[in-house]
């Protein structure tokens, strides 16, 4: 039977949106949401990690970086992973060390105050942080360190005595009890907060990098950055087992080889960067110089303590790990 040119044209559309939708259906779409603000260094790694996935996949794999803590707030998206709210997420690790002390290592004070140490450490750890997050339901995709950390205050700090009854920013475990020792009155604050924070007058004084501190524009509201080196924290990369599973082979591979990527230029761009946001930190006004001694002797004296903290909680598994790094 011949076909009229109308229904031949007809049909045509039809078949036409049918292969558009089979197109668009075959491409797999992951959000990962993130908790830093999109020129963050950390996010723009986390952006290239997803572009170089598209392109390994020709397309059919689309990931989404949500920056700025605009899909879930910082303390909650690796719950929002582990649930399959969302397929990844990153964020910094050491948030969660209630769950596990070995998710807060990184920050043990004094610890690993270089990038090369720093390093080492990740190494000795990986494998025990792989192991929790799999129990966890999710697969560690890559780690990324910050610079290391040092103290913003509104005021002068000679020693730890001047930080008593100053509003500090709290994060996380070790945070807060660096608040209790010297005094201070710990505040809550995630850090896509911080600069409203700061505004505000809620926070005062806070330990980070030089990166938090130009993403949050500390020099509006702060004077002095005391370089610590207090510990290199990093925020890991992580994926729902179940959806990673459920991804073709192909795919698979792609996500796994852009995140070795991923975490070799993240070491390389936070090194650089953090001398390039202490030059900034000075440029924008702001005086930055290592603690007088009194206040490095009490800033010691507050690391032993979180260190025997850690080390109790964490127990033989906690040791077995800082004798590897220590070899």
């Amino acid at each position: 039977m011949q076909l009229s040119r109308r229904t031949t044209l007809a049909l045509g559309f039809a078949l036409g949106l049918t292969s558009a939708t089979s197109i668009a259906s075959a491409q797999t779409q992951w959000n990962l949401p993130a908790a830093y603000p999109a020129t963050n260094y950390h996010s723009e790694n986390l952006i290239q990690f997803a572009k170089d996935v598209e392109a390994a996949t020709g397309g059919k794999m689309k990931i989404t970086v949500h920056a700025g803590a605009s899909l879930y707030k910082a303390p909650d998206i690796k719950r929002a992973v582990m649930t399959g709210q969302a397929q990844m997420g990153e964020g910094l690790i050491s948030i969660h060390e209630n769950e596990d002390p070995i998710f807060g290592i990184d920050v043990v004070p004094f610890l690993a105050t270089s990038f090369k140490d720093s390093k080492k450490l990740w190494e000795a750890s990986k494998p025990a942080v792989e192991k929790k997050l799999d129990q966890q339901g999710l697969k560690l995709l890559m780690g990324v360190p910050w610079g290391p950390q040092g103290i913003y205050s509104k005021r002068e700090l000679k020693s730890a005595a001047d930080m008593k009854g100053i509003k500090f920013r709290s994060y996380n475990a070790g945070t807060t009890r660096i608040a209790e020792l010297a005094g201070a009155q710990a505040v809550t604050i995630q850090a896509a907060e911080l600069p409203q924070a700061l505004a505000t007058g809620v926070v005062e004084s806070f330990i980070s990098s030089g990166s938090t501190g130009y993403d949050s524009k500390v020099w509006e509201t702060l004077k002095f950055w005391y370089d610590t080196q207090a510990w290199i924290p990093k925020n890991l990369t992580f994926v729902n087992k179940a959806a990673f599973a459920a991804l073709p082979k192909d795919q698979q591979d792609a996500i796994l080889k852009a995140a070795k990527e991923g975490e070799e230029r993240g070491w390389k761009i936070a090194e650089e960067k953090a001398v390039w946001y202490i030059k900034e930190l000075k440029a924008k006004g702001m005086t930055v110089e290592p603690p007088s001694p009194q206040f490095a002797a009490d800033l010691k004296k507050f690391g032993e303590d979180l260190t025997d903290t850690w080390l109790k909680k964490a127990g033989d598994a906690g040791k077995a790990v800082l004798d590897a790094y220590r070899k």
